[in-house]
């Protein structure tokens, strides 16, 4: 078995241009480079057991040893994720492969109470897990805006919030509805910055209740509101529709039917913005991310988004991808998850042991690189949309506008 493991190992890394070395279990070691060259990084068994599962499973048993402690990472985690993805060597086993057909057999999103439990596993972890190394102004999770001067993760979500106002050209006095709405800092900031009164729809219990007593303890109850519900309960319609991270939680076969309801919550004429983690072609979602940290997530492809927002009668104005952006996030973010993990590790120590730091830095190392990586397939798309047509005289025919400050609330009154 180990002979087997060895030589696939070796032959990605006589590809590499990247040294490591690898410890045996019974303490052989391979260096892909002359012993006087410093391996980025060492990979270290502990057992027999952790090598089996690489050979059977493939980089998800390589992940489920460093886990379970069979196996430790030494040295540059990053660098690692990166040989792996240049090497090929993320391409899931056939065994993997049925594990993710019976993942989404039991943990699908069909219905509203799994969808439910299956968002409450993530974003149920605690307000002040996330206030440890979220940006301070805002909490957002999702991708930031780093456009150039950008010098922190604070000013990169306030760049990115803004720009969504701007794309919808977000007026005082329209109403908006923030669809999966986290911790409200797209509300937070709308309602200060644009004097708009927004509702939150957010299906995580943890969550809601955070978010009403903020909207509380600011004194914003007239302007702003959270519905505990899922994406797919509309109550009314709206001016204008936001939605941040959404669409990867809807699951395999509930795209159509959240890009519905997205439309559902629009007035006739009204703006939106989707904003989703895609891929460009049609692919298995990484059985990692959906085994361990998203479970029944599902990555949609660019193709069907928009395919079923067509069929929903939405008109596409404009397409982004700030998939450059989302490296610079997830390095942020994983920085100051290492920065403040005592702190973490305190606030719950059972819950938050070695075992789910080690889970939790190869989500934020391993989608950096997954986002950086020349082969990769994965982006992140913000749409802006209408529903309806829109006319020269209703929408901007540049981008220009997104970038003068003095135009913004002209065209929008204009709209």
């Amino acid at each position: 078995m180990k002979a087997l493991l060895a030589r696939r190992l070796r032959s990605i890394g006589e590809r590499s241009p990247i040294p490591f070395r690898v410890v045996f279990a019974d303490g052989t070691d391979y260096r892909n480079r002359p012993l006087e060259v410093e391996p980025a990084f060492t990979l270290r068994f502990r057992s027999a057991a952790g090598q089996r599962r690489v050979l059977y499973q493939g980089h998800i048993g390589l992940l489920d040893a460093y886990f379970e402690g069979q196996l430790d990472i030494e040295g540059d985690l990053a660098r690692m994720f990166a040989l792996g993805l240049e090497a090929g060597f993320a391409q899931p086993h056939p065994l993997v492969r049925l594990r993710n057909r019976w993942h989404e057999f039991t943990k699908n999103n069909a219905t509203i109470a799994r969808a439910k439990e299956n968002a409450r596993f993530h974003y149920g972890l605690g307000t002040d897990f996330y206030k440890l190394w979220l940006d301070r102004e805002l909490m957002m999770y999702t991708c930031a805006y780093w456009k150039e001067g950008t010098r922190s993760i604070e000013e990169a979500q306030v760049n990115k919030v803004d720009h969504v106002c701007r794309k919808i050209l977000l007026a005082p006095g329209e109403t908006v509805v923030d669809i999966g709405c986290g911790f409200g800092g797209f509300m937070f900031h709308a309602a200060r910055r644009y004097g708009v009164r927004a509702t939150g729809v957010n299906t995580t219990t943890e969550q809601v209740d955070w978010v009403r007593e903020e909207i509380a303890r600011r004194g914003m109850n007239d302007v702003l509101a959270v519905r505990e519900a899922d994406f797919r309960e509309v109550d009314r319609q709206y001016d204008k529709v936001v939605s941040i991270g959404v669409l990867e939680h809807a699951g395999r076969d509930q795209i159509m039917e959240v890009v519905r309801a997205h439309a559902d919550f629009l007035k006739p004429g009204g703006l939106g913005m989707l904003h989703f983690i895609g891929h460009v072609g049609q692919y298995e979602t990484e059985f990692f991310i959906r085994d361990h940290v998203f479970p029944g997530g599902w990555i949609p492809s660019l193709t069907e988004t928009l395919d079923a927002m067509d069929a929903c009668g939405l008109e596409i104005l404009d397409i982004e991808n700030l998939r450059r952006h989302y490296v610079l996030t997830l390095e942020a973010w994983a920085e100051r998850f290492e920065a403040h993990w005592d702190r973490i590790h305190t606030l719950d120590p059972k819950r938050f042991d070695e075992r789910f730091r080690r889970i939790w830095r190869t989500y934020l190392v391993g989608c950096a690189e997954m986002f950086r990586a020349s082969n990769g397939i994965t982006g992140l798309f913000q749409i802006t949309f209408g529903k309806g047509r829109r006319t020269p005289a209703t929408y901007p025919m540049s981008r220009a506008f997104l970038y003068e400050k003095a135009a913004v609330a002209e065209l929008a009154r204009a709209a």
